[in-house]
C-alpha cells in the first residue's frame, strides 16, 4: 500500500512537471518569432519592428540568408515561423512550396533593374553584348520581361512569367545571355556587359536602383515582396502582429527616406 501511494505521489510530481514544462513550452512559442529573411531590404525592416513586437510581448529573431531556396527549405521543416524574402510567382515556381506554404501578406516591391559597370543607358548595348540574368525560372522570366519591356529583346506571345532565353524571337542585337544564380549578379559586372539585378541583391552591392539602372521595373510591378507561413498559420496572433508593425506609417516612412525609390511600400 505504501508502495502504491509513494508511486502516485510519484507520477502525480512527474505529471505535473511536464504539464509546467508544456505549458512553458507554449507560453515560449507564443511569446518568440523566428523570421528568415535575406539582408536588405527585408532584415533590416524586421529588425526595425523588433521593438514595436517586445511592446506587445513578442520576441522578434531574425535569420538571415543569402540564397532563394533555403528559407523556403527551412520553413517548412518548421526552423522558421514565417520569410520574408520573395514574391508569389517565385512561391508557385516550385510544387513542394506552393502545397505547404501561403502568402500571410505583402509589404513591398524591389523593382528589377539592368546595370551595367561600362554603359550609361541601355542604347548603347553594342552588337553581340553579353547580358547576365537570374537562373531561377521566375526571376528569368521577370528579367526577360524587362529587356522585352525596353524593346531590348521580343519574346513569343505565350512565354508569360516563365520565359527563358529560348522564348525569344526577336534580338536584333544578337545579345548573348549568362544564366547565374540571383545573388552572383553583381560580381557578373566584371565580366558581362549589362546584368539584370534583383533589387535586393543591388542594394547590398550598393547600387541605387533609380540612379545607376539603365532599365527600371516600374512601382505598379506585380512581384510584392511577402511575409510568408506555412498553410494554416495565416491567422497566428504573432503573424497578425508583424503585419500591424511591417505595414505601418513608421515603416513606409523608413522605406521612402531610405532607398527613394529603389523599394516601394505597397500599403
Amino acid at each position: 500500500m505504501k508502495k502504491s501511494i509513494t508511486a502516485l505521489l510519484s507520477a502525480a510530481v512527474l505529471l505535473l512537471s511536464l504539464t509546467g514544462t508544456a505549458e512553458a513550452a507554449s507560453s515560449r512559442d507564443n511569446s518568440t518569432l523566428v523570421v528568415g529573411a535575406t539582408p536588405v531590404p527585408h532584415a533590416e525592416l524586421l529588425n526595425l519592428v523588433k521593438d514595436d513586437l517586445a511592446a506587445q510581448g513578442i520576441t522578434l529573431t531574425v535569420r538571415e540568408f543569402t540564397d532563394y531556396v533555403a528559407p523556403n527549405t527551412a520553413l517548412i521543416a518548421g526552423d522558421l515561423d514565417a520569410n520574408y524574402f520573395q514574391h508569389i510567382p517565385y512561391l508557385g515556381s516550385n510544387k513542394e512550396w506552393e502545397e505547404k506554404l501561403v502568402s500571410a501578406f505583402g509589404v513591398h516591391v524591389e523593382p528589377l533593374g539592368l546595370y551595367s559597370n561600362s554603359l550609361k543607358n541601355a542604347a548603347d548595348i553594342r552588337n553581340g553584348a553579353s547580358i547576365a540574368i537570374p537562373n531561377d525560372p521566375t526571376n528569368e522570366g521577370r528579367a526577360l520581361l524587362l529587356l522585352q519591356s525596353a524593346g531590348i529583346i521580343g519574346l513569343k506571345a505565350d512565354a508569360g512569367l516563365t520565359a527563358t532565353p529560348q522564348d525569344i524571337v526577336s534580338n536584333p542585337k544578337n545579345l548573348r545571355f549568362r544564366e547565374l544564380e540571383a545573388a552572383q549578379l553583381p560580381r557578373s559586372l566584371e565580366d558581362v556587359d549589362a546584368a539584370v539585378i534583383n533589387g535586393n541583391y543591388a542594394l547590398e552591392a550598393g547600387l541605387n536602383p533609380v540612379r545607376d539602372s539603365l532599365v527600371l521595373e516600374g512601382a505598379d510591378s506585380p512581384y510584392v515582396n511577402i511575409v510568408v507561413v506555412q498553410k494554416g498559420k495565416e491567422n497566428d496572433p504573432r503573424i497578425a502582429a508583424l503585419a500591424q508593425a511591417l505595414r505601418s506609417q513608421k515603416v513606409k516612412d523608413h522605406i521612402n527616406k531610405t532607398w527613394n525609390g529603389s523599394v516601394v511600400a505597397t500599403f
